[in-house]
């Protein structure tokens, strides 16, 4: 566990351009060399980045929803595996400040831990389970002052530095399924992490598996026992409002980065056949960057009226969940045909190891695995716009 000796202060809700072109200098080594970003998670804490959606109250910066996906997009457009990991700690973070203003301050620990340098990550992902956060993999057993947890969790970014790790597993005591939603401490007997990264992309987020062999988590820190299948509680609603728009800001952040690329890419070439000059007075060229700029145009759209309409309390009842999945199916799938569009513009340059967009394009892939895929969010809106509930059958 690492803390600070005094609480996080800047000036700024900005993280400095110098800070964030050395995290874009330091992101393909880390890339190339499949290692953790360190150093750039050791700048963002000095500057109390790691608590910048916390309450300015617990000693945050106060983000807003909205300003932090702004934030975490600008991020992402420089280091986008520094922005994932992040966004896997400051979700949590920001669902606790959520249930505070809502009058829920059971999570406010998770404010202040965050404030003392302490670091989160995401528990959610398992192995043969495709819906996450509703069912689990990983058994709970009810035992005197908390639970013992038995199971196998994926893709826990911030690999080697997570303090906490937030998540979920399934418990039949007391009834029927219940899920119990847990923070469990990374020194507890029965923690192992795995150093198993090695993937496409997204390779210095270093998510990594983590084993859990009769782990025992007390009560205190059981964030909510829930019916299995069941997101209308406050706390789940919170935790995924603060993590799909923040992870789509990641996204679409590539995506800016990846059209910005394209179009210096068609200001500076030139060809034999191009009397004008450079790429950027070929007609089919202007299409490409035009469709570019549609689609990001469109998922911004889409990503932004979401989130106001969470922090301006619309009433979407039992739609949310819907809007939610469809907002980042949109925001994952125009990201994924803009940095491919963007390689059609630089031609065989783009696919040269160590060209950034190469990078990128590996980068983008990872949006379709994160909750909800492809077939769960088709599932989940088809069913919600013909009314079918979720009660099983399943299909």
């Amino acid at each position: 566990m690492t803390t600070m000796t005094s609480p996080p202060k800047t000036t700024t809700s900005q993280v400095p351009e110098a800070m964030l072109e050395r995290f874009r200098e330091r992101a393909d080594a880390h890339d190339r060399d499949n290692t953790y970003f360190h150093a750039d998670l050791e700048e963002l804490r000095a500057i109390g980045y790691l608590a910048s959606d916390v309450p300015v109250d617990h000693g945050g910066w106060g983000l807003s929803l909205a300003e932090l996906g702004r934030s975490q997009r600008r991020l992402a457009r420089y280091a986008p595996a520094t922005a994932l990991a992040t966004t896997m700690h400051l979700y949590w973070t920001g669902m606790a400040g959520d249930l505070e203003r809502f009058g829920d301050d059971s999570a406010a620990w998770i404010m202040d831990a965050a404030v003392n340098g302490e670091i989160f990550a995401s528990g959610h992902a398992e192995a043969g389970n495709d819906l996450p956060i509703l069912f689990s993999t990983c058994a709970a057993e009810r035992v005197d002052g908390g639970y013992r947890l038995t199971g196998r969790k994926m893709f826990g970014s911030n690999g080697p530095v997570w303090d906490w790790l937030g998540g979920h597993a399934m418990t039949v005591d007391g009834g029927g399924p219940q899920i119990v939603h847990f923070f469990l401490a990374r020194g507890s007997e029965g923690v192992t992490v795995l150093e198993n990264w090695d993937t496409l992309g997204m390779r210095a987020s270093q998510s990594y598996d983590t084993v859990l062999d009769g782990a025992f988590v007390p009560d205190e820190r059981i964030g909510r026992v829930v019916p299995a299948g069941d997101d209308s509680d406050l706390f789940l609603a919170a935790t995924q409002m603060w993590a799909l728009p923040t992870i789509a800001n990641v996204y679409l952040g590539i995506a800016e980065r990846a059209l910005e690329v394209a179009v210096a890419w068609a200001k500076r070439k030139t060809s034999i056949g191009i009397d004008r000059g450079s790429y950027a007075h070929n007609p089919f060229v202007q299409h490409q960057v035009a469709e570019m700029y549609l689609e990001l145009d469109a998922a911004t759209a889409v990503l932004d009226r979401l989130v106001d309409d969470w922090m301006t309390g619309v009433d979407h009842g039992a739609a949310w969940g819907a809007k939610i999945f469809a907002m980042k199916w949109r925001v994952v799938e125009s990201a994924k045909k803009v940095v491919d569009t963007a390689l059609d513009v630089t031609g065989g340059a783009g696919m040269i190891r160590g060209n950034e967009l190469e990078r990128l394009y590996r980068d983008v892939r990872c949006g379709g695995f994160h909750p909800a895929n492809d077939a769960l969010a088709h599932e989940m809106i088809g069913k919600t716009a013909l009314g079918i509930g979720a009660e099983p059958p399943r299909w």
